[in-house]
């Protein structure tokens, strides 16, 4: 197990982050004891001239590459399914979930972080124009092979991970026993559009939640836990699905915890959701030694009973 209950989000790495600070940035996480990185073959192709992706994985591969037989303390799970692969506008462009992507994806992405195993892969965005057996099969087949540990799936709705797992299983494959989806303290209200969050299946919901704990098998990972900076810089500001009566209550009641510990608002909101039921895996995009520096604090915090029952109950 971690040492240090959150992923390391690299999505910029190689691109809005320069190299150099990138592989700092992992230095200091690994030297502080965390193992989880998590990148994916698209990143960050919005963000580089040439319109496709893999930055992140490739300073990933040098970083590996630097740090010499410490492999096996790392845990690395990348994505596929997303990378631009022609012309077009994107998501129409994207590669998708076919056997022949899939193969094409987890090849690029084992050569770009120099590695021969991926410890976590996940189905980046579902592909409804491919059977879900051939995708299912397909990545069957790598934890097979030994090129995968474990698969994961991203931004799905539960009804097709579900049945996914059940081709899986009725088949002897291996499945899906990961979900990544969205999540903070703060919700948005249900059915409001959030304007910086394109996926239609892409929130934890009450049923997700429900699935997860569940099935014993499966893990939540949640991705903008920290809502883009907006819990402790007022330069970022909430979305107007987040204009609602319970965020001013949930905001309340976070700035009362955080007050009496003497952290901050994302030290809360780590440990709240990597000590909830289930318990999430935050996955943390950080720019800066500060940043990294208050992450690390956030997920070793372990919330007294009372604090965390006054953060699950204020609605």
């Amino acid at each position: 197990m971690p040492v240090v209950d959150f992923a390391l989000g690299t999505m910029g790495f190689g691109t809005k982050v320069d190299p150099a600070t990138s592989l700092d940035l992992l230095d200091r996480f690994a030297d502080a004891g965390g193992t989880i990185v998590d990148t994916a073959n698209c990143y960050a192709f919005w963000s580089d001239p040439s319109g496709g992706g893999g930055q992140s994985e490739e300073v990933i591969g040098r970083w590996l590459a630097r740090r010499g037989g410490r492999r096996d303390q790392v845990y690395l799970s990348t994505k596929a399914g997303a990378q631009p692969v022609g012309p077009g506008d994107w998501p129409a462009n994207r590669e998708g979930l076919s056997a022949s992507a899939i193969k094409a994806a987890v090849e690029g992405s084992l050569r770009r972080m120099g590695t021969e195993r991926i410890d976590l892969y996940w189905a980046h965005m579902e592909d409804r124009t491919v059977p879900l057996a051939e995708s299912a099969e397909a990545f069957g087949a790598l934890v097979a092979t030994g090129a995968v540990g474990r698969l994961g799936c991203s931004n799905h709705p539960v009804w097709r991970v579900e049945r996914a797992r059940r081709i899986a299983k009725d088949n002897g494959w291996a499945g899906y026993t990961a979900l990544q989806l969205r999540h903070s303290y703060l919700q948005p209200h249900p059915g409001v559009p959030v304007p910086d969050q394109s996926h239609r299946f892409g929130w934890v919901t009450e049923e997700v939640i429900d699935y997860v704990d569940s099935e014993p098998d499966l893990s939540l990972w949640v991705y903008t836990a920290l809502l883009n900076g907006f819990y402790t810089r007022p330069d970022r500001p909430l979305a107007d699905a987040y204009d609602h009566p319970n965020t001013s209550r949930r905001l309340a009641a976070l700035d009362k915890v955080a007050g009496e510990l003497g952290v901050s608002r994302n030290q809360v909101v780590l440990a709240w959701l990597i000590g909830g039921k289930p318990a999430a895996v935050p996955i943390v995009g950080v720019s800066t030694p500060e940043q990294l520096d208050e992450a690390l604090a956030g997920a070793r915090l372990r919330l007294p009973a009372e604090h965390r029952r006054l953060l699950d109950d204020t609605v």
